[in-house]
């Protein structure tokens, strides 16, 4: 099997488990995914197989979208409800210790943008060989560097001020902690804030919307019809323009020889280092190719072969 399987991760599953899941029912060893979510989180978690896992280290579209619940009042060691917590004490600004949802749309716009974030301690990020995690199980917390990310779009979708939890939308880069963004927002409120649920609505394209559950996913494998649900691994570079060959020129590409650029449609323009998917003439896809102006050559990028 050969392609992108859009899974919908359920809670109390890290993405290798979903992977050994996968490769169980499918009978397929080779499996990757592009980008892991908490066992406590939820949502889309697109599993690459056969020669899809050529792609793991080249996706372009790293952006996400995340749906997160919240509370207002506490605080936690690893900025969620699955930690330590603890309420806060109500700061003197504050009507009886409850935020109002006006309050909270005052501050969302200071982090929208590139903003700068601190990673948490309970993180899966080494620091001298050693995972954070790690160390804060143990007690030891140590300084992280700030990293910038980007913040697309934050919404505020609802708002309980009885029971001063809300949702919010994120639309992020790569690299983004919607658990510190939560705890940084909960912060600037002077209340204290933490995270007490998580999906992924969309990653690398894919939408929760077009993914299955595992119990559909057992489904489709004992009735054979897995491969059939499988997306295509040209999908995954769907924002790069095409090119369509010859069959010649197919054949010199699949045995990983640049094409000369004045032959193909690409000679009407393109752009220097611009990637492209390549297909042949029954629109087939064989791979990725990079413009080299200066050779005027089509050269290799990755085959999908």
């Amino acid at each position: 099997m050969n392609g992108v399987l859009v899974i919908n991760k359920p809670a109390e599953f890290t993405s290798f488990d979903v992977v050994a899941v996968v490769r169980k029912l499918s009978g397929q060893r080779k499996i990757g995914h592009t980008g892991t979510l908490d066992p406590n989180a939820t949502g889309v978690l697109p599993l690459l197989l056969g020669n899809a896992t050529k792609a793991q280290d080249i996706i372009e579209n790293h952006d996400k979208e995340y749906l997160a619940g919240f509370k207002l009042g506490y605080i936690s060691n690893t900025l969620d409800i699955w930690g330590e917590t603890h309420k806060t004490k109500a700061p003197d600004f504050l009507n009886q210790g409850v935020l109002t949802k006006q309050g909270i749309l005052n501050v969302l716009p200071e982090f929208t943008g590139e903003i700068s974030q601190i990673p948490p301690m309970f993180s899966a990020i080494q620091k001298d060989g050693k995972r954070l995690y790690d160390l804060a199980r143990q007690g030891i917390e140590i300084e992280r560097e700030p990293r910038k990310v980007t913040i697309y779009s934050l919404e505020l979708v609802s708002f309980n001020k009885q029971e001063q939890t809300g949702f919010i939308k994120v639309k992020c880069s790569k690299g983004t902690y919607i658990r510190t963004l939560i705890d940084d927002i909960g912060r600037k409120l002077s209340c204290g804030a933490v995270m007490n649920s998580l999906e992924r609505v969309n990653a690398c394209g894919y939408s929760i919307d077009k993914s299955f559950t595992l119990d559909e996913i057992r489904t489709f494998a004992e009735n054979g019809e897995l491969e059939d649900k499988l997306m295509s691994t040209e999908s995954l570079f769907s924002s790069y323009q095409y090119v369509v060959i010859s069959d010649n020129q197919a054949r010199r590409f699949s045995n990983g020889g640049a094409l000369d650029i004045s032959r193909t449609y690409l000679s009407r323009g393109c752009e220097d280092k611009q990637i492209y998917r390549v297909k042949d003439k029954e629109k087939h896809f064989l791979g990725l190719g990079i413009a080299d102006k200066e050779t005027n050559q089509l050269k290799i990028f990755k085959l999908f072969l």
